[in-house]
């Protein structure tokens, strides 16, 4: 990977984060994350294909229900919107290549600002495009997954494909369309579909059977349009049970699942789970993870965490070696993340107001999954966990046990 730094250096005195061990005192250093290490025959950035979510770490300023920004970011001071998203694109991949990730991940709002017309906020994000791919050519840094921002116009506040009225959801079809446009140009590996309100508040006025075929059709048309347009990576479904509508239809794992089954379109979607979401769902992250991977849909995941004292997507990062460990033996045991990979799709505090909090925020995160891959390698090779789980269900392996697994008892 080239190190990449623009006209204007937005993280001066940050050279490239390296590994130097647990016993450096170093912080912006890596303890565990050694890129090029190899762990069950796959080097560490093989197996964990990490991720810089753009608009957590190069967008969001800080505001939350109770206030505004608390952040000044350098590259939001020139004049205009397009220069602004020119000199964005620049702090991104001179942040991501000296983090040295190898991938990152964009809604299309966040690398091109929305235009007066469909045809502009078009063409702006073709020009954002362009110059992406420039970056991405210049530094070797890839583009893991696009989605399209359906839920932060005013007119998707009843959703964008389930929403009651049909020129809302052409112009959701609109932007999706030149979404997939921009990931196909950029290479990107897959492709998400992230239900931010497709759900509603008020059942007494809601037509749920349609809206939920309306939401199967659309998901259909966009996928024969990617197809057709040489997209040949994974589309992504986000589950997620609340925020900011009352019930989501994507509420869970086991919910999109049903859903992809039933209108026959799990052949093409895998499911994206994040663990903030699983948690507010009121599962644990490993089990979300697990019903997706039973089901041969695990795709790709949002690394993050919730608080447990609070009630809504605080969107942390990743810190809790039993979540991360636990997370990476159902990956390890899945065969690993094909299209996907482990996205950053975190935010430092409010109060984290310096520039190096970003790069102190993403090395903890990567130090805690990549510590947590080496102790799942390690339980999954030297622990007795196989055998005592086989043992468990040993009644079934013989007998009559094994006739009524096999479907031969009446």
């Amino acid at each position: 990977m080239t190190h990449f730094v623009g006209p204007k250096e937005f993280f001066p005195g940050i050279g490239a984060i390296t590994f130097e061990g647990r016993e450096s005192k170093n912080p912006l250093s890596y303890k565990f994350y050694d890129p090029d290490k190899r762990v069950l025959g796959r080097t560490m950035r093989e197996h964990l294909r990490f991720a810089v979510a753009y608009w957590h770490s190069f967008c969001g300023a800080g505001s939350d229900p109770f206030g505004p920004g608390t952040r000044d970011f350098p590259w939001d001071s020139a004049a205009t919107p397009m220069e602004r998203a020119r000199q964005r694109l620049d702090a991104a991949f001179e942040f991501v290549t000296k983090l040295g990730v190898p991938f990152y991940c964009f809604h299309d709002r966040d690398i091109a600002p929305a235009g007066s017309t469909v045809g502009e906020s078009e063409r702006n994000l073709q020009t954002m495009v362009a110059l992406a791919k420039e970056r991405q050519l210049a530094t070797g840094v890839r583009l893991l997954w696009g989605t399209a921002n359906l839920f932060s116009d005013p007119r998707y506040m009843n959703g964008a494909a389930t929403n009651p009225d049909f020129r809302v959801v052409t112009h959701a079809a609109a932007q999706v369309k030149a979404a997939i446009d921009a990931t196909i140009e950029l290479g990107g590996q897959g492709y998400v579909f992230w239900g931010g309100r497709e759900g509603y508040t008020c059942l007494l006025n809601t037509d749920m059977k349609r809206e939920l075929e309306n939401l199967a059709r659309f998901l259909a048309l966009a996928r024969d349009y990617g197809r057709k347009n040489g997209f040949a990576g994974t589309f992504f479904i986000e589950p997620k049970p609340m925020e900011p509508s009352k019930h989501q239809y994507d509420f869970d794992a086991a919910t999109v699942i049903g859903f992809l089954r039933a209108h026959g379109l799990d052949r093409d979607f895998k499911l994206n789970i994040e663990a903030n979401h699983s948690t507010l769902a009121g599962h644990s992250f490993s089990h979300e993870l697990q019903v997706a991977a039973d089901a041969g849909l695990l795709g790709s995941i949002d690394a993050n965490r919730g608080d447990p004292q609070n009630g809504w997507d605080t969107d942390q990062f990743p810190t809790d070696l039993y979540q991360t460990t636990e997370a990476m033996m159902i990956v390890l045991k899945t065969g690993g993340l094909v299209h996907g990979g482990l996205n950053f799709d975190a935010k430092v505090r409010r109060n984290s107001t310096d520039a190096d909090d970003l790069f102190f925020a993403h090395i903890g995160g990567m130090d805690a999954f990549a510590r947590g891959l080496e102790i799942a390698a390690r339980l999954l090779e030297e622990s007795p966990l196989k055998d005592l789980e086989q043992r468990r269900y040993a009644s079934f392996s013989e007998g009559d046990g094994l006739r009524f697994s096999q479907g031969q008892l009446t």
